[in-house]
């Protein structure tokens, strides 16, 4: 595939963000808080114009004209989270033995999971606020990254492998337990 001479992307920022651009360090304002990130050993060149942002790279192949989409995407999400934040809904399900997903203090606690007494305790990462209801998880922040880490994180621990997943009934061919906590819906907060 042929080089191209230019490639860019520019993403728009709305009213009311405030972005400071110095050389790959992005710095991105808003009413919900302020999100940094670095792009330091990515060839693409980063700059701020009037309302926007600009993304791009010189002589690309293929690889860099994925890495310029994948630096605007990586900038619109950090927009939409300093404006609307990320909200991870979470599903608790079980058949047989009843599982508690409660918050103590900076960790999220897991109980009963598969009748084991063992509790699975996970670190809730600064930043990220967790709530619990009787069936749900709410997991809220405006750095998605760091939110939807901890809510696969949280869906990971609950993950049964191997011989666990075989049908503790005695059936054959079924699609064995199905007992965890699953992300079932990805929105805004606001």
């Amino acid at each position: 595939m042929a080089r191209q001479p230019y490639v860019f992307e520019e993403v728009e920022v709305p009213e009311g963000v405030k972005v400071d651009v110095s050389g790959s360090k992005v710095v991105i304002k808003g009413p919900l808080g302020t999100l940094e990130r670095n792009f330091g050993n990515i060839p693409v060149i980063i700059r701020a114009s009037d309302g926007s942002i600009i993304v791009e790279s010189y002589f690309a192949g293929r690889s860099e004209k994925a890495v310029v989409g994948t630096v605007a995407g990586h900038i619109k999400n950090m927009i939409l989270g300093v404006t609307k934040g990320w909200r991870y809904k979470l599903k608790i399900v079980f058949s047989h033995f009843p599982m508690n997903a409660k918050v103590q203090g900076n960790q999220l606690i897991i109980e009963n999971f598969m009748g084991r007494r063992s509790k699975i305790m996970l670190n809730i990462p600064k930043g990220v606020k967790v709530s619990t209801t009787k069936d749900d998880i709410v997991v809220e922040g405006i750095d998605k990254e760091i939110v939807s880490q901890f809510a696969a994180n949280v869906e990971l621990a609950t993950t049964l492998r191997g011989e666990e997943r075989i049908s503790p009934h005695g059936r054959e061919g079924g699609p064995g337990v199905l007992d965890g906590i699953y992300v079932y819906s990805v929105e805004h907060m606001k």
